[in-house]
């Protein structure tokens, strides 16, 4: 049942990304998470032997999914935008300062582009992570990170500019 899940979720992660490529068709998303899992599928075999290497593949699965997303906007629509800020690369990535500044830096990357996205990953793992409990202290800094980078994405992007922002 939780693949199902995990194979939905990124199914949708997948539409959502490259709408511009699918049109919001789900069979077209279909295939490209398809491929992405192809080209993971020796990463996928181990993770069904072993279930607790799920979230790696999640993880291997987002930046695969990015980093195709980069290529296709350099390659094919060089007038797109796109930044890529995964929350969980470092351990104070997540704290307040530090997405501020990544956050401000992908906006300053993606201002010369009339359409952008903006995608930042692993937020809320960084934040409230897996392994512990999820107080509520966690979950109110998920919340305000959220807020910040909502925030910021407004308050710094050109007025009639189309920026997609989104979580994963």
């Amino acid at each position: 049942m939780t693949g199902n899940r995990d194979d939905l979720r990124r199914l949708h992660f997948i539409n959502a990304l490259f709408a511009h490529v699918t049109g919001n068709n789900l069979f077209l998303a279909r295939q490209i998470k398809e491929a992405i899992a192809f080209s993971l599928a020796e990463f996928e075999q181990q993770t069904a032997e072993h279930p607790d290497y799920a979230q790696k593949f999640d993880a291997a699965f987002n930046a695969a999914a990015a980093e195709l997303l980069a290529k296709f906007c350099t390659d094919h629509r060089p007038e797109h935008g796109f930044y890529h800020w995964d929350a969980s690369l470092t351990p104070v990535g997540a704290t307040p300062l530090f997405t501020r500044a990544e956050i401000l830096a992908g906006l300053k990357h993606l201002a010369r582009f009339r359409e952008s996205t903006l995608l930042v990953t692993n937020l809320r793992p960084a934040l409230v992570p897996p392994s512990l409990r999820a107080t509520a202290r966690r979950k109110r800094d998920y919340d305000e990170a959220l807020a910040l980078i909502r925030d910021l994405a407004a308050a710094r992007t050109v007025r009639g500019a189309s920026l997609q922002l989104l979580f994963l």
